[in-house]
């Protein structure tokens, strides 16, 4: 650059010298130098474009784009026909993320030279900057944010210095569940500008949906100190502390065993704020512990379900779904709810837990004599020996002989059942074994069975037949005894 200063009263020798040195320390890349000697040339001489749209260029290089802007537009000023000025200002403005200013700058260098291959190349790459703004801007009303996320990544390799994007991509990784990213990029700017209220707003959001509230309060009062008028970081603010104060009163109620309320608490707590993953999660299994004691397991079910799409590695929402699954005799769910908290925490409780679910699972595979007869698990043995000889007489061949072929078929098929169940329960030993899981069958404990000669054995007869008295509507057992029983 030889452009001289004419209006230069101050050593315009000597500026030109400072130029000059400053060009050498530019060629080999030691801007910081280049700009000392900038500076010293616009100390000499301050009335000459060049030297401030080099100092420009030199400042660029360094990434201090707003004070290259600023060099850049004093140099414009003192020459209008400065192109490598309006250029170097089109581009500041750009990487700062002002597309449509930097639009005008690269017209003006065409109606200077509309040959210019580095104003036209600009000028669409400020159209595409402000095709991406206008992009994500639709994209976030949408709440689509990964859109967003893309829409930024490549606004953001124009305008590298664009706090303004930095933040709102920052600000969607939050909302995506990505806060290590976010909190990178936040951090980033404060590092640069610690008074910087929508990067302070940002951290306290990523602290905030970690679950992290006291914190992230203390972030979004800053911010607030920053700038009062900060709409984002004020309902975050109110969100957060509402949030705490319902989750407390929840698990306030819960302690004191009021189910209901807090029940009630924690669904209320839920619907204040849809974006907080992390803490929904915690609710809802809240909600689904508080539901399991209300018996709702269904819902509790419903209820771990949801705060494992929210959070797939939160073991205790998989530990109480499993649990409900168990109460609900849902094995083969449970039974995979325990493999996945096992193969993530291989502890001797989950083990446990597991061994457990499927010792269940299998038992459910066979016949259940419990049910079989009526009964709890937790029967005495005169309670099995009742409902075995109600369940017998209910369908005993003999009650049934006037019926289909069909029916007859399958109440001899069920009165065999009854058979089989009072043989393994009635048997002190069977029964424990039975109870553990073990495999009956191969104990030949079913060899030869005849449930008809349980059903006399157990009346105490040896002999005898079960008849039905139509004209009294009243069945006979008749033993080899005096007087018939009636039943």
């Amino acid at each position: 650059i030889t452009q001289k200063c004419a209006q230069c009263t101050h050593a315009p020798h000597q500026a030109e010298g400072f130029k000059e040195q400053g060009n050498v320390f530019y060629s080999k890349k030691d801007y910081s130098e280049a700009f000392n000697y900038y500076t010293k040339a616009i100390d000499a001489c301050p009335k000459n474009a060049s030297y401030y749209g080099n100092r420009a260029a030199t400042l660029m290089m360094l990434c201090r784009f707003r004070e290259a802007l600023e060099d850049s537009q004093q140099a414009v000023r003192l020459d209008d026909c400065f192109m490598k000025g309006h250029l170097r200002e089109g581009k500041c403005h750009l990487s700062l993320g002002n597309a449509m200013a930097a639009s005008r700058c690269f017209q003006k260098v065409l109606e200077l030279d509309p040959r210019s291959g580095d104003a036209q190349q600009e000028n669409k790459n400020a159209t595409a900057l402000l095709e991406f703004e206008q992009m994500a801007d639709f994209s976030f009303k949408k709440r689509d944010f990964r859109k967003v996320v893309y829409c930024m990544d490549r606004a953001l390799a124009l305008a590298s210095a664009c706090h303004r994007f930095k933040i709102l991509k920052a600000e969607c990784l939050a909302l995506l569940g990505r806060y290590p990213e976010a909190q990178s990029v936040a951090s980033d700017i404060l590092r640069m500008d610690s008074t910087n209220a929508d990067a302070l707003y940002v951290r306290g959001l990523c602290l905030y949906y970690e679950d992290c509230i006291d914190k992230a309060v203390q972030f979004f009062f800053q911010a607030l100190r920053m700038a009062p008028d900060h709409e984002k970081a004020r309902l975050a603010c109110r969100n957060a502390k509402a949030l705490k104060a319902k989750k407390e009163e929840g698990n306030h109620a819960f302690k004191n065993n009021n189910y209901e309320a807090a029940y009630q608490l924690y669904t209320e707590a839920l619907a204040i704020d849809p974006n907080n993953i992390k803490t929904n999660a915690k609710l809802y299994c809240n909600r689904a512990t508080a539901g399991a004691k209300l018996k709702k397991l269904n819902q509790a079910i419903e209820d771990c379900t949801s705060a494992i799409k929210l959070d797939d590695t939160y073991i205790k929402a998989y530990l109480r779904r499993a649990q409900c699954y168990m109460d609900t005799e849902q094995y083969e769910e449970a039974v995979r709810d325990y493999e996945k908290v096992y193969q993530t925490e291989k502890t001797s409780e989950h083990k446990h837990l597991l061994k457990t679910a499927q010792l269940e699972l299998k038992k459910s595979k066979r016949k259940d004599y419990y049910k079989v007869l009526g009964v709890g698990k937790n029967a005495t043995e005169d309670e099995i020996k009742k409902a075995y000889r109600k369940r017998a007489l209910m369908h005993h061949p003999d009650r049934h002989s006037a019926a289909t072929p069909e029916v007859q078929k399958e109440e001899e098929k069920k009165f065999k059942e009854v058979g089989e169940a009072f043989t393994v329960l009635s048997d002190p030993k069977k029964k424990v074994r039975y109870d553990n899981g073990h495999d009956l069958d191969d104990d030949g404990c079913f060899d030869d069975f005849d449930a008809n000669n349980i059903f006399r054995a157990f009346f105490g007869g040896h002999g005898g037949g079960f008849t039905f008295d139509s004209s009294q509507g009243i069945f006979f057992f008749s033993f080899h005894c005096r007087h018939p029983l009636v039943y």
